[in-house]
């Protein structure tokens, strides 16, 4: 039977509330933070969101058999690393938004030269949380490995560079549009399923169907997004619609359209279950997650 949206919001809820407490201890933990640094840090770590990223760091370390908390530090981390990163895509010189996740960005909130700061202080603070907090120290390093890889100049920091590119080169193939959010979302994605498989000591089978289902977790998740930008509410996103058009981003429903663009989600959808059926692992979250990917509202 398929999971329902009741058992989604209750799995990730569940999750959230084991992920939260744990990034404000990390937030405290760092005693000599200037006060006004650790107040903009806070401000957008602390900003709610779906959690998605540090959940399925938590659901893949479990459906290896290691338990929830040992992947905490790892999946703390990536949520740091994807806080830093919507900060700085809202700055002026980015995306120029004024609201994310139901309030004012950091930026505006603060002032731009803090809300750098704050995300350059998060991107770094992840690391230190892995490599202080992640046991055994053989799996720290792989973690540390993968989220640099996926966070970095050929990942997540790449594939901006390339949808920036991207408002002024036109993408024509669906192939380039794929390309540029592989590395814009679908690496992170993957890092984190990657991350909890580590700490799960999965064997290189596993990791490797895991590391596929993130990928195609990863572009239906910006699929979905890209369709969100276009019949979203703003008040249940939590942050302003219609964007992507004036600013000319390269979207899924202006190269293939709306249709077409639900279509190539469900079919990323079906293949990531299609890669998780035959593993001896812990399915069942691994398809919860995938179903939320795909229904999600906002």
């Amino acid at each position: 039977m398929p999971p329902s949206s009741t058992e989604l919001e209750s799995t990730l809820a569940s999750l959230q509330q084991r992920i939260e407490p744990e990034l404000e201890r990390y937030l405290q933990l760092s005693t000599d933070c200037p006060d006004r640094l650790r107040e903009s840090m806070q401000y957008s770590l602390m900003a709610g969101g779906k959690r998605l990223r540090p959940a399925l760091v938590l659901i893949a370390a479990e459906a290896c058999g290691a338990e929830l908390d040992a992947a905490l530090p790892a999946a703390c981390a990536i949520e740091m690393v994807h806080t830093y990163s919507l900060i700085h895509d809202d700055l002026p010189a980015m995306d120029d938004d004024d609201l994310r996740r139901g309030r004012p960005t950091n930026h505006r909130q603060f002032d731009e030269a803090t809300a750098i700061l704050a995300g350059d202080g998060l991107l770094t603070y992840a690391f230190e949380v892995i490599a202080t907090h992640q046991q055994p120290e053989a799996a720290a390093l792989r973690c540390v490995r993968e989220l640099a890889a996926a966070a970095g100049p050929e990942g997540m920091v790449g594939g901006q560079m390339a949808d920036l590119q991207a408002e002024t080169e036109t993408i024509t193939e669906l192939s380039g549009l794929e390309q540029i959010h592989l590395r814009k979302t679908g690496r992170l994605l993957r890092a984190a399923l990657r991350m909890g498989a580590i700490v799960g000591s999965a064997n290189d089978l596993t990791l490797s169907a895991l590391s596929e289902y993130g990928y195609c977790l990863g572009l239906a998740f910006q699929i979905t997004d890209d369709l969100l930008d276009i019949t979203g509410n703003q008040a249940k996103m939590g942050k302003a619609v219609q964007k992507d058009e004036t600013h000319g981003k390269a979207t899924y429903p202006g190269l293939l359209g709306v249709d077409a663009s639900r279509e190539r989600a469900a079919q990323l959808i079906q293949r990531a279950e299609e890669l998780i059926a035959p593993l001896a692992v812990k399915r069942d979250q691994l398809e919860l997650l995938a179903r939320f990917v795909l229904e999600r509202d906002h």
